[in-house]
């Protein structure tokens, strides 16, 4: 008998079959075990996916073919282009100077400071100083003068170049340098600096943001003056970090051709104080002074007060152009000379032939009545007495002989009419209308320097013509050029024209001598002492303003003529007429200019016989 539980147990251990048999049932029948017979629907499935990944890998290799072996050169290219980066580099600028070489504008080395964001980021810090973009701000601030916050922010980001300054000193850019912080880039550069400040300052001009002439000579001669740029183009990698041996071509700068002046640094700073100084103290609206060989045409000097500083020409800007080039007026009595010069010339009238000169002249055509500056009896004048004493009456007298063609004509021969071709912009040519237009008053008006207009320089240059012995030469500012190699080559000269014969130039120089000898002259004072001064006075009304421009335009020395100065006083207060606001400016002018250039007094205090004023 089995213990009780034993069967439980026994049971349990027995396998299916034997439980079967002894509970008295027949046994499972044990299938054999075969695979999973496959839907047809799945079987679709695995083809469809079979036959998607075959076609994407086709496609995909197809597309690798392409960029590889057809689209591959081009991609490679614009790879390429994409890391390439290209740093210009501007040719210095040549420089200005005076006639002996002194700087009137020099282009000084500079650096912009830029910095790359994603470099910054790597800066590792040292002592008592924070890593990264705090710690580059913290040493650079200082030196920039900026504040380290400020600083800071301007150095996080993603840029690969953003300016921090521009235009720094080279002993800045030395203290950045010596940091040697990463990300933070120098860029040499230069800036145009006019050491003499306003001397010529409405001469030379100045340039503009873009480094390019933007007034005066520097606008004028922008295209010597101007190097060529060069450039650099090189390879960087994702930091903006150069590749070593990556692409690299460079095309180097090109430095521009020096201008050497004809202008006397010193003979310029006397005319400008004396332009400045006159007209304080007339109360004139300007004062423009012209300084000139009296052979060569060379321009020592043209001056006009209230001249820019280039350096800083701020709202002047706009009025930077010289008037001596740009403002015209009628020449007034300073250009009766044309007139004498005419009749001389033409056999019309010789220094001593006489006139007698009523208060007032009736013009043949009814045109108008003419008269002198103050009234007079009838008066007994040579043609020389009549330009000492400046008549507007003696001179049409004498000078209606001309035919009114033959007016016009010396006029455009003595260069009315005419840009003078001066290197400087802006010039105007003046207004001389064809004498077919004049009408019946203008045909006696243009004998005694009214219905035209010139400028300053003009008015000079008629003065210079007859100094050079009849011979008209152009006025010049640039007397040559130094090439990057340092070679000088003047300026060729164009060959002078002559207008009137030397025999008459000479009896001119001689009328002209009694304007300033005689005492019933009208330029006594422009006398110098030790020299004979030839010139003559004006009064003239200044077209575009209906104002006044007194005048003095000489000579010395007369007895061997070397320089040509005009004295222009535009609406003075004081008096009207040059031979009080004008003359005594250009006798301080002129001898200051006679000391600088070492030219001996004259030979003696008294010429040969001057020519008769009255008879």
């Amino acid at each position: 008998m089995t213990p009780a539980g034993a069967g439980d147990a026994a049971l349990r251990r027995a396998t299916p079959r034997t439980v079967a048999r002894r509970q008295g049932r027949p046994p499972a029948v044990r299938r054999p075990v075969t695979a999973p017979v496959a839907v047809p629907g799945s079987r679709r499935r695995v083809t469809a996916i079979v036959v998607v990944v075959t076609l994407v890998l086709a496609v995909f290799g197809a597309r690798l073919v392409y960029l590889q072996g057809i689209d591959g050169p081009a991609i490679a290219r614009q790879a390429l282009q994409d890391r390439l980066v290209t740093v210009s580099s501007l040719g210095d600028r040549g420089e200005i100077t005076d006639a002996n070489g002194v700087p009137l504008a020099v282009s000084v080395e500079r650096y912009d400071v830029a910095v790359n964001q994603k470099q910054v980021a790597s800066y590792k810090g040292g002592k008592d100083v924070p890593a990264g973009a705090a710690g580059v701000a913290q040493l650079l601030a200082p030196i920039l003068g900026a504040n380290p916050a400020e600083l800071g922010g301007a150095l996080v980001g993603s840029s690969t170049y953003r300016y921090l300054a521009k235009g720094v000193v080279p002993d800045v850019a030395r203290q950045i340098r010596a940091l040697g912080l990463p990300g933070v880039q120098l860029s040499a550069v230069t800036d145009r600096v006019y050491p003499k400040g306003t001397l010529a300052g409405n001469i030379i001009g100045f340039v503009g943001a873009n480094g390019k002439g933007a007034q005066g000579l520097e606008y004028s001669l922008q295209d010597r003056l101007a190097g060529s740029n060069g450039s650099e183009t090189f390879e960087v990698g994702g930091q903006g970090q150069t590749i070593p041996g990556g692409y690299d071509v460079a095309k180097p700068a090109v430095a521009g051709s020096s201008a050497r002046l004809t202008i006397l640094s010193d003979v310029q700073w006397k005319a400008q104080e004396a332009a400045n100084a006159q007209q304080a103290a007339t109360g004139a609206d300007a004062v423009t002074i012209v300084v000139m060989g009296a052979r060569t045409g060379d321009v020592y000097a043209i001056a006009d007060s209230g001249s820019i500083d280039p350096n800083k020409p701020g709202p002047a800007a706009a009025d930077a152009l010289s008037r001596a080039v740009t403002q015209v007026f009628e020449p007034g009595s300073t250009g009766k000379v044309v007139t004498m010069a005419a009749l001389l010339e033409s056999g019309l009238a010789t220094p001593t032939s006489q006139y007698q000169v009523p208060n007032q002249f009736t013009t043949p055509n009814g045109a108008g009545v003419i008269t002198d500056a103050e009234n007079h009896g009838v008066e007994h004048l040579t043609l020389t007495g009549i330009l000492a004493q400046s008549s507007n009456v003696g001179t049409v007298t004498a000078g209606q002989r001309l035919t009114v063609q033959q007016r016009y004509d010396y006029l455009r021969k003595f260069g009315f009419g005419s840009p003078t071709g001066i290197e400087m912009p802006g010039e105007s040519p003046g207004i001389l209308r064809p004498a077919a237009q004049w009408d019946g008053r203008t045909q006696y008006n243009v004998l005694f320097g009214q219905g035209l207009a010139v400028n300053a320089l003009q008015a000079v240059g008629v003065y210079g013509t007859v100094a050079n012995g009849g011979v008209k030469v152009s006025p010049h500012v640039v007397a040559g050029w130094t090439a990057p190699d340092g070679t000088y080559t003047p300026v060729a000269r164009a060959a002078g024209t002559r207008i009137i014969s030397q025999a008459t130039a000479g009896e001119l120089m001689t009328m002209l001598q009694s304007v300033v000898d005689d005492g019933s002259g009208t330029g006594n004072a422009a006398a110098i002492p030790g020299y004979r001064v030839a010139g003559k006075t004006g009064t003239a009304q200044e077209l575009s303003t209906n104002g006044i421009t007194a005048s003095f335009i000489g000579v010395v020395p007369a007895d061997s003529p070397q320089v040509v100065v005009g004295v222009f006083v535009t609406n003075p207060k004081t008096s009207v007429y040059g031979g009080v606001v004008a003359a005594p400016v250009f006798a301080d002018v002129a001898g200051f200019t006679l000391a600088e250039l070492g030219i001996a007094p004259s030979a003696g205090t008294s010429g040969p016989a001057l020519y008769p004023p009255t008879w």
